[in-house]
């Protein structure tokens, strides 16, 4: 009972702490020291300023003994240490020949302050011998009390010379008490990790079940959980708890969600960090972050740390050498590399690291001892994106006629950042329109909007130049749909959306290895918009000017890479690792311009195949082109009823369930869009 009231009055302790660290008085509301300070600075002002009601001016003896004789002092100090004797002015008239005295008195009377007129008398006896000469005087008006002095107590000598060293001292010491305190650890304790600890009284509300896909990477680092929560399964027999697991994958995939599900679902201090974190400008702060990171980790071990976007830090050593900065995140990186496996034990800790750009990465810090696994974080495939979605749909009112499988048929290439933004868009539609609930037409809408951009339907466009658009994109149709490995078709329109005049939305295979034949039929449906164009309209325009660009890197990685032509076969120029070739070319000028040769040489081909087909079904074209013209959006049931059936059923079609209310929800959408014009 005894250990149950310290405990809670250790609580109480610590919650009536501030979140500076500082003990309030009274709880929540209850008394901060800062008033303290705040008091004492107010009544150091008032003090040293309480004086700054009057106003002196130091004048001539002789002209103060005039003044004196005239009457126009109440009473007369003198100051015997100082020499200095002091009058404030009454009311009397003044003469005109002291007219800047009378000035300067008029203006402190109206300001309500005293005016004090000083000067230096010779001596103290010489002052008290005039005094008596000036009331002996028959004309004289002197009758003013007079008061004498032996010097300036010390309490005036404190306030009139020591309340600015005071303040000053007052504010320094509240200056650097806030800065070497506070939350961030003020600025001498800039070297103090930042890193975030979770522990059982500030657990992540994230775990395993939370991540929707990726079971090959959940496997992953699930066994990290469990190498922390059971070693003895794993050391029993001579295992070793691998010591890290870099995630590597595309951005939005999932990478930091899964770290998070790792510290919902460990039951182990959980330490995040950003790797922009260990930058600092100041030199020697990183190397020092990452020291105080892994001693608080070796405290708490067994334990997790996780670094996100290590490739702010880790970046790979040598490159693009420059002073400063550069000089310091590569000391910062000699101490993470010298922390995770120097010789200093790390039992019991894990790192877990994120990146998506692992090629840059410096190679010591990616070999095993140092993070001893890649798990790679890939898009989802069909599977993964169902159960995806069915995570970012849970808090929405979705409609009865929902088909979660078709939505993930729609999105081939969508990552899980991608599937969330298309759900909060699709209900951000729903609500702009009054719906109560989420039907398949924002969805299609949703994915229009994220991927073409707004419908600028307000974009004046002239006839000449919606029929050339209706005419490019028909060209797209007519030759995808009577091509064997060209993605099925799904929407063409000509409605401006983004900075787009027209779009054609495929299903595109989701294939593992494309061969050559696929790419070229790939091209030619590139080309079918400029090719149409020349064709039907006796002029080409820069609406093809994405066309183009797309199909040039194709033919480029072609040849430079895939090895698919007839004069440069089975060569690849491409280094996988990373470290490209710098500014020299990895080939010869003769073999340049024999790779310019075969690029424009298969660009020429499958333009003059994409005019070929197109001539032969000119008459189909045409009249998709009208339909264009009319609706300015078509579906695939307007091309089949235009061409026929495809000749050739491609995966995407099977799974594609072409004849059901497709048309009544406006389309399929889907991610690739083929043509922007």
């Amino acid at each position: 009972m005894e250990k149950d009231i310290n405990k809670n009055q250790g609580k109480n302790q610590a919650n009536n702490k501030n979140q500076d660290g500082y003990l309030k008085i009274g709880g929540s509301g209850g008394f901060n020291f800062y008033w303290i300070y705040i008091i004492l600075a107010i009544t150091l002002f008032g003090i040293y300023f309480m004086s700054g009601n009057e106003l002196s001016r130091k004048i001539s003896y002789s002209d103060f003994q005039t003044m004196a004789k005239n009457g126009y002092f109440e009473k007369i100090n003198l100051n015997k240490k100082q020499g200095l004797v002091s009058a404030p002015l009454n009311t009397a008239p003044i003469e005109e020949s002291f007219s800047a005295i009378k000035s300067a008195y008029e203006k402190a009377k109206s300001e309500g302050k005293q005016y004090l007129v000083e000067s230096i008398v010779p001596s103290a006896d010489k002052f008290s011998e005039d005094i008596d000469s000036w009331r002996s005087e028959e004309d004289s008006k002197f009758n003013s009390e007079v008061s004498y002095e032996s010097g300036s107590s010390n309490w005036e000598l404190l306030i009139n010379f020591g309340s600015p060293f005071i303040i000053l001292l007052l504010f320094w010491f509240i200056f650097f008490r806030k800065m070497a305190g506070g939350p961030g650890g003020g600025i001498f304790s800039v070297g103090r990790s930042r890193a975030q600890v979770y522990e059982k009284d500030n657990r992540v509300n994230v775990n395993f079940a939370d991540v929707a896909g990726l079971s090959e990477a959940k496997q992953e680092v699930q066994e990290i959980v469990e190498f922390l929560k059971n070693p003895q399964k794993y050391t029993h027999i001579g295992g070793k708890i691998p010591k890290g697991a870099l995630l590597v994958g595309p951005p939005g995939t999932g990478k930091t969600l899964l770290a998070k599900a790792v510290a919902g679902e460990a039951d182990v201090p959980f330490f995040s960090m950003s790797g922009s974190d260990f930058v600092e400008m100041f030199v020697g702060v990183g190397a020092s972050r990452v020291r105080d990171l892994f001693r608080q980790a070796k405290e708490k071990a067994p334990c997790i740390i996780f670094i996100d976007e290590i490739d702010a830090v880790g970046r790979a050593r040598g490159k693009a050498a420059m002073s400063g900065g550069n000089d310091e995140r590569e000391n910062t990186l000699n101490q993470l590399l010298t922390e995770m496996d120097g010789f200093g034990t790390n039992s019991g800790v894990i790192i877990l690291a994120a990146t998506n750009r692992a090629e840059i990465l410096d190679k010591a810090l990616l070999r095993a001892g140092r993070f001893d696994r890649q798990i790679h974080v890939d898009l989802p495939e069909l599977n993964d994106r169902v159960e995806i979605f069915k995570v970012h749909l849970k808090p929405l009112k979705l409609a009865e006629d929902m088909d979660v499988t078709r939505l993930a048929r729609q999105t081939p290439g969508f990552s899980g950042a991608d599937i969330a933004n298309v759900c909060n868009e699709a209900a951000l539609i729903a609500a702009r329109n009054g719906k109560e609930k989420i039907d398949m037409h924002d969805f299609n809408a949703a994915v229009d909007r994220i991927i073409g951009g707004l419908e600028k339907k307000s974009k004046v466009m002239t006839k000449e130049e919606k029929h050339s658009i209706a005419v490019h994109e028909a060209g797209h149709a007519t030759i995808s749909w009577n091509l064997q490995y060209a993605s099925p078709l799904v929407k063409v329109t000509i409605v401006p959306r983004g900075r787009a005049l027209g779009a054609a939305w495929y299903m595109p295979e989701e294939r593992q290895i494309t061969t050559k034949e696929q790419m070229l039929d790939e091209l030619c449906s590139l080309l079918g918009g400029r090719a149409a164009e020349e064709l039907f309209l006796g002029h080409i325009s820069s609406g093809a000017a994405n066309d183009l660009e797309r199909v040039t890197k194709q033919v480029y990685a072609m040849v430079v890479y895939y090895g698919m032509s007839k004069r440069l076969p089975n060569i690849c120029y491409y280094d996988s690792t990373g470290q490209e070739f710098g500014f020299t070319k990895p080939y010869s000028d003769e073999t340049a311009k024999l790779i310019d040769e075969e690029i424009n040489a298969i660009i020429s081909e499958q333009y003059a195949r994409a005019k070929k087909i197109l001539i032969e079904y000119a008459s189909g074209h045409n009249s998709l082109t009208n339909v264009l013209e009319e609706r300015e959006v078509i579906f695939t049931e307007d091309v089949q009823n235009i061409f026929g059936p495809r000749k050739w059923a491609s995966r995407s079609e099977e799974l594609l369930d072409t004849d059901t209310a497709a048309v009544e929800d406006n389309g399929v959408e889907n991610d690739n869009t083929s043509n922007n014009n």
